[in-house]
């Protein structure tokens, strides 16, 4: 046995080694690309569908296992249609070199100024009743949602936010979307979510930041026109009666952790 493994190392050249390397290297950067997005648990699912299927055949659970086949080949022919959005953005990506770069994060400084500056405006915005969706990107992009806008690209500012969502103006409906500390564009259409069971006082806005949030991993702060209530969207689920201080805490994960994930988005609550 030694002596096989032995035999086959001795045949691989350096550029097998490269060959390896680079394959792993795109497997990886395309992980990095689904993860925390629908993608990843579609191929997780696929995964399992797939284990399935070989556990079946060496069981030999015949009826099964011709079940699962077919099943695997209609989600064969239906994955292109499934990851459409994903797929579409890695050619995007790959299009502007942007595939292999990786991630910027705010650093400290900028992260605190962001929080500042986006507390001062949301309580300025639910003392005077005045309603507002700002959505801020994470991983999954959101390019396809800001070219429904009017492009912006200004560095955020309480004034800049409030001015935005000043009612009767251009940018007053929609979204304003944020990347990094930057105001991508305003006045951006977002889809609504489809859920049927969620609480029929949730107007257009609370509707639009869940389904962006079921569709990406985006967060979305909401201010109700009529109440002055902030509230919180992301994964699908809403946060409600937040202030300006508690509504900070609630999203400076998504600036300190280099993991992506949302360590202290805690206390849930669906609205329903």
């Amino acid at each position: 046995m030694l002596l096989q493994i032995q035999g086959i190392i001795s045949t691989i050249s350096l550029l097998d080694l490269l060959d390896m390397v680079i394959v792993a290297f795109v497997l990886y950067k395309l992980y990095v690309m689904i993860r925390d997005t629908r993608a990843l648990a579609l191929l997780k699912g696929l995964i399992v569908l797939l284990i399935a299927t070989v556990i079946s055949k060496w069981l030999g659970l015949n009826v099964i296992n011709w079940l699962l086949n077919k099943t695997m080949t209609v989600v064969l022919v239906a994955l292109p249609i499934v990851f459409q959005p994903e797929l579409r953005r890695a050619l995007e990506q790959l299009g502007r070199g942007n595939l292999f770069k990786k991630s910027v994060f705010l650093d400290e400084q900028e992260q605190e100024s962001l929080l500042e500056e986006l507390g001062k405006a949301v309580a300025v915005l639910a003392k005077n009743k005045i309603g507002a969706l700002i959505v801020l990107e994470r991983e999954t992009g959101l390019s396809d949602y800001i070219e429904t806008g009017i492009k912006v690209d200004g560095l955020v500012s309480n004034e800049f936010l409030i001015n935005i969502f000043i009612p009767n103006t251009p940018m007053h409906d929609g979204a304003a979307i944020l990347r990094g500390s930057r105001i991508m564009a305003a006045g951006c259409l977002l889809p609504l979510t489809e859920d049927r069971s969620l609480n029929k006082e949730l107007g257009t806005r609370h509707r639009a930041a869940i389904g962006i949030t079921e569709q990406s991993d985006a967060a979305v702060v909401i201010v109700s026109e009529e109440t002055g209530i902030i509230s919180l969207a992301r994964g699908g689920r809403l946060v409600r009666d937040l202030d300006a201080e508690s509504l900070k805490e609630k999203i400076r994960p998504l600036f300190t952790s280099k993991n992506h994930t949302f360590g202290n988005f805690l206390n849930w609550r669906q609205y329903s």
